[in-house]
């Protein structure tokens, strides 16, 4: 049985059933979905904590901390939920290259 890990990212034009993909060993799943916002986030997580019996869920920085609570409390509070989150030096470089990419 593997451990299943759902990673989840913001981006502004993003659509969950086409910007997806998963990578797997026999011990480890990861599912990874690019969500436009929250609503499209809490829609993925309840769908995928249920159908694929989702164990973690890693979430990008751009989650604020209402967001997390909000996950946290749709899904089934045995799923375990963390956030990648850098330094203030990382925070400033990733938001210049997405202000590049058009983000913003």
């Amino acid at each position: 049985m593997a451990f299943k890990t759902l990673f989840l990212a913001h981006t502004p034009d993003a659509d969950p059933d086409k910007n997806n993909c998963i990578l797997e060993t026999p011990k480890y799943k990861l599912f990874v979905r690019l969500v436009r916002g929250q609503k499209q986030a809490l829609e993925v997580c309840k769908k995928l904590v249920k159908e694929e019996e989702i164990e973690s869920i890693l979430l990008c920085p751009g989650f604020t901390h209402r967001d997390i609570a909000e996950i946290a409390g749709a899904v089934d509070p045995n799923v375990g939920i963390s956030v990648a989150r850098g330094d203030g030096p990382s925070g400033r470089i990733s938001m210049e290259a997405m202000k590049k990419a058009g983000w913003f």
